[in-house]
Order: structure tokens, then sequence, then C-alpha cells
């Protein structure tokens, strides 16, 4: 999932960046209102972490204008601001949290995973894809009980268009929020389209699998 760090401590949100980049998250960074502004304007995020406290501006509007441009993200509020008032401002506004600096990383970690869940509406441990199942949090795919090895790249793929069900991803998309803003003058769709062969191959090796749909001439879904 894509990650919008928006953080005027370069340190901390370094080690915030280092810490979800372990996770599998892919992060972009800006540590000034002008740029977090920037940033929205051009990207689509998963998850949005601002610092209420920016050198040029108040993170409250940078909450307003990420509303706007990135509607289907989630919203983080992370600041040493301890004010009631500022809490409430930020969950008016639509923040799905609010975290107190100083905070875990884990716990950060934790809070993005339980709205993850809420987003998504995962109930249980293992999401069903036809007869395959997965589990998100420890990274594994099932036929039955029995494990299949995918590579990073492919689990990340074949996740995200699980967590989207039934909502066409383009391919753009699919490489902006799983790897990245290189989706410019290098990108080349056959990129995502090799993932899919090869994700396609090594699970019908086990069973079908028609729930991994492709839209032509857009991209890819998985359908109920």
């Amino acid at each position: 999932m894509k990650v919008l760090i928006v953080e005027d401590e370069k340190t901390l949100a370094y080690e915030i960046e280092a810490f979800l980049k372990k996770s599998f998250y892919v992060c972009d960074l800006a540590h000034s209102f002008r740029t977090g502004v920037e940033q929205l304007e051009l990207n689509q995020y998963d998850f949005i972490l601002i610092d209420l406290s920016l050198p040029d501006g108040d993170g409250l509007e940078i909450l307003k204008t990420a509303k706007k441009s990135n509607p289907e993200a989630a919203y983080i509020i992370i600041t040493a601001r301890t004010h009631l008032k500022d809490r409430v401002s930020g969950l008016d506004l639509g923040a799905d949290d609010y975290l107190a600096k100083p905070f875990y990383l884990l716990e950060l970690q934790s809070r993005m995973q339980a709205i993850a869940r809420r987003k998504f509406n995962i109930n249980e441990d293992r999401i069903p894809m036809g007869e395959f199942s997965m589990d998100i949090q420890k990274r594994l795919i099932f036929y039955g009980e029995q494990q299949i090895e995918l590579s990073r790249k492919e689990f990340d793929l074949l996740s995200y268009l699980l967590l989207n069900k039934n909502r066409v991803l383009t391919r753009v998309q699919l490489c902006e929020h799983i790897w990245g803003s290189f989706a410019g003058d290098d990108y080349d769709s056959n990129y995502i389209d090799a993932h899919i062969k090869n994700i396609r191959k090594k699970l019908n090796a086990y069973a079908g699998t028609e729930w991994l749909e492709t839209v032509r001439g857009v991209g890819y879904r998985v359908k109920k």
C-alpha cells in the first residue's frame, strides 16, 4: 500500500518511512505544507499521515485538501499537539485516527492495520479467493492447508487486488500503489501482465483462478 508521510521533523519522517518499508508499504515524504499539497495533487494514496504543526501551514488544511483529492485514503494525524480542540477538529474533518507524539512505531503500524481491516471489511484471518485463501497479516496464501509460494511482488499485487475486490484497477494504479510512482516514461504495461501471468501459473497448478479477471484494455480485478 502507498503512504504519504507529511512530517517536518525529518529524523522522525525517515524513521517512519524505514519502518513501514520493512512492512512492505511504499512511502512518499513531504516535509512542508507546500510539498504535501503538491504530492496530493499528483498521487493517490492508501494512507496519509499528517503532522499538524508544519513550518508553512496547518496540517488540518492538508487534511481538507486530502479529503478532496484522495477521498478513498485513510488519514492519521500525528502531532505533538495534545489539546482536545485539535483532536476533535481533526476527527470532525474526517481523520480516521489521532496519534500523539511521542509514539511507538509498532503502535502506528497496529493502528494502520486496524484501519485497513475496517476499510476493507476484513473480519477473518484468512480471506477467501475461490478455492484459495490469503492471510494478509502473515503474507501467506493457501490452497486448503497447503501453503503456496509467491514472490514478494506477486503477493503484493494479488493482495492489493483482493483488498479492492470487485473494483477494476488499472495497470498504472497497481504500479503506483505497490511499487511507487515510476509509471512514467519507463512504464511498461507488460510489467504487471507478467506478474499476473506468473501468479495464475502458480495457482492454476492447484485450482482454477476464474476470480482473477482481466478487464481488457483497462487492468485487473478480483471478483467475489
